[in-house]
């Protein structure tokens, strides 16, 4: 196996499947099996999912909610996304543990480092709620946060598309996908990864993100298999 733990980022809108809003059960299902097959092989796995889905702190000021109060907001959508991935995991029959950066002691366990990590070593799938718990940051620093403290070997971004392009592949049937990219040349280029702070802090700390299509079955194994799919950025 290419990794032997790994920090899997999916956004909340990932989780829509072909539904406008919400949580589409089929694709929760399929993201549940797509996780066990990894586990079974002995890979450890943390989840952080957003929370798009449902609500976006962001969204939520354009409509005259307080920025920080959004903010909490959409920290709460995460947590409901987690409680729904826990479902579905346990529903294959694998062991999980929900932990969350603020408290909420009747639904989950409160984020500490070396608990998520012994979790970790026992086999159990952690998914992280609720972001960083600091308003003014994405999921996908809260993700990339995470990935550093427990030690993971990459952060595995799964998205709707197969890879990092020179240009929107939806847009420009031209654009050209990258085998594996420098984080210098995806600045160089100008191509859009992650949010910045997110970025930034995966670059300083060595963190190589795969970006991949995870609505292709079978992807994620492939992935953690060395099997050349999808970007992959590094140093």
């Amino acid at each position: 196996m290419r990794y032997q733990r790994i920090l899997l980022k999916l956004s909340g809108e990932s989780l829509m499947g072909t539904q406008q809003y919400g949580i589409d059960a089929k694709r929760l299902e399929q993201y549940a099996r797509e996780i066990k097959a990894v586990v079974q092989k002995g890979i450890e796995v943390a989840v952080v999912i957003g929370g798009g889905n449902i609500f976006r702190g962001l969204s939520g000021e354009n409509h005259g909610i307080d920025r920080v109060q959004g903010d909490h907001m959409g920290m709460l959508a995460t947590v409901i996304n987690g409680l729904a991935l826990q479902s579905a995991l346990e529903n294959q029959e694998i062991e999980t543990r929900l932990q969350t950066a603020i408290k909420i002691d009747e639904v989950a366990e409160p984020f500490i480092r070396r608990r998520a990590m012994r979790h970790l070593e026992k086999g159990r799938v952690v998914i992280f709620g609720a972001g960083t718990g600091n308003p003014y940051f994405t999921t996908d620093s809260a993700a990339v946060l995470r990935a550093i403290e427990i030690k993971a070997d990459a952060i595995l971004k799964g998205t709707r598309v197969d890879g990092i392009y020179s240009a929107d592949p939806e847009k420009d049937k031209t654009a050209i996908r990258y085998d594996k990219i420098s984080f210098q040349d995806v600045l160089r280029k100008g191509l859009k990864v992650m949010d910045t702070t997110a970025f930034t802090l995966s670059q300083e700390n060595e963190l190589p993100i795969v970006v991949f299509d995870m609505n292709k079955m079978g992807n994620l194994l492939k992935v953690v298999t060395g099997e050349g799919v999808g970007t992959e950025v590094n140093v």
